[in-house]
């Protein structure tokens, strides 16, 4: 077996080096592309959603999200909750926020016929400590129009792009937005039965459906609106010093009771069903779309190894005249293509992780819904080596297989 080996490796080295180089640089350049192919279309595919759930987690809901539970429409026992999370160690930081629907009207002012329908839109309206949401979250960062409301101030209004018509350019019954130009319009809030003129400041574009379509105020200006004076709030977002203090913080507030009050979830948890299901169906578009570029690529080479074995039968007939093994003959083409997979599959590992990936991971793709990046796992990677790698193989043997078994005097006469 040993001596076949050698055999095998010293034909297959010779026949490289003296072989077509261009033919060469072609089978490795079809293999590294269709490596890249694999890592980056599918990565990309995943990397929609992974980066629409990641932007969840760090615009909206943090590491554990505390909401009301489904009979309330609050927290109760709001102070003394969050009093236990300041004091918890594995916290780093929270933010309290009020959520209440509410309605925002504009072009009120400017309405000529009474008849005509107003401008409006239903919404969710937050009421936040802005100093706080921004050491949390970051919120004011995606600000793409005017500021971010200042702690302590009154008569201002942010809204979500998703509110706004020129942002969501969407005509449908179902889908309310605003005739609104931008910061510095006049909008009036309408929550429980109260009224109130704001100012529009800012213009938020998180890409995270949940913040895009809300509007966000002072928490000192939007309690009173809604008749909140026990300071019981709607959600309490919390931040964990890293991923493993997260059951920890769970674990100790279900163990002082306060699933009672609230429902208590970590981030994932939080998230609706249908963004893993969606990461799912992604992912199998990817591993439909690669296998694609496999198959292309191991009848590609199926057929570069049957011209270069075809076109060398006679020196096949000549080799097996003089004793060579015909095994040896065949795993001669195996170990050309070992070689041109390895070398094909090292150039697409280092073009994805080193160029492409790191690229793509400072300058995410703009999606409307998310920054699209490439989500990969090495146990993903190594199966689509894998993967490419046995096709490769199987490429190169069939082939060698049905030439070297004709007969060795046709094979040497060329017939």
């Amino acid at each position: 077996m040993i001596k076949t080996l050698r055999v095998a490796s010293f034909i297959a080295l010779r026949d490289i080096l003296r072989g077509n180089r261009w033919a060469s640089a072609l089978t490795i350049l079809l293999i590294t592309l269709t490596f890249v192919n694999l890592v980056v279309v599918g990565g990309v595919l995943v990397g929609l959603i992974e980066s629409s759930s990641l932007s969840n987690r760090v615009r909206y809901s943090s590491d554990v999200i505390l909401s009301p539970l489904s009979e309330k429409s609050y927290i109760e026992q709001s102070p003394s909750i969050i009093s236990a999370i300041a004091s918890m160690p594995d916290v780093v930081r929270y933010s309290a926020r009020y959520a209440e629907p509410g309605r925002i009207t504009a072009g009120y002012k400017t309405k000529m016929n009474p008849k005509d329908l107003p401008d409006y839109a239903n919404m969710v309206v937050a009421g936040i400590d802005p100093a706080a949401e921004q050491v949390l979250t970051g919120i004011a960062d995606k600000i793409i129009e005017g500021r971010f409301l200042r702690p302590g101030e009154f008569g201002t209004i942010v809204l979500g792009a998703n509110l706004l018509r020129k942002y969501l350019p969407i005509d449908s019954p179902g889908i309310q937005t605003l005739d609104v130009k931008g910061v510095g319009e006049k909008v009036l809030l309408t929550i429980n039965g109260n009224k109130k003129e704001l100012s529009i400041v800012g213009i938020l574009k998180s890409k995270v459906g949940e913040l895009d379509q809300r509007a966000f105020m002072n928490a000192a200006e939007l309690r009173p609106l809604i008749g909140r004076n026990d300071l019981n709030v709607d959600e309490i977002a919390v931040k964990a010093i890293n991923d493993d203090a997260i059951p920890r913080i769970i674990a100790a507030l279900t163990a002082r009771g306060t699933g009672t009050f609230a429902r208590v979830q970590a981030w994932d948890a939080a998230q609706p069903k249908f963004i893993q299901d969606i990461k799912d169906t992604f992912a199998l578009l990817g591993n439909i779309i690669g296998s694609v570029g496999v198959i292309a690529s191991s009848i590609t080479i199926f057929i570069i190894v049957f011209v270069n074995a075809i076109v060398r039968r006679k020196q096949i007939g000549i080799l097996k005249a003089i004793g060579v093994n015909s095994n040896a003959i065949e795993l001669a083409y195996v170990v050309q293509s070992l070689f041109y997979a390895a070398v094909g599959i090292g150039l697409g590992l280092a073009i994805s992780f080193l160029a492409i990936k790191p690229y793509i991971d400072r300058h995410p793709i703009n999606f409307p819904f998310s920054d699209g990046i490439i989500a990969t796992t090495w146990q993903g990677t190594l199966a689509r080596l894998l993967a490419l790698l046995a096709a490769t193989l199987l490429a190169g043997y069939i082939p060698a297989k049905l030439v070297v078994r004709k007969n060795t005097i046709d094979a040497i006469l060329g017939r």
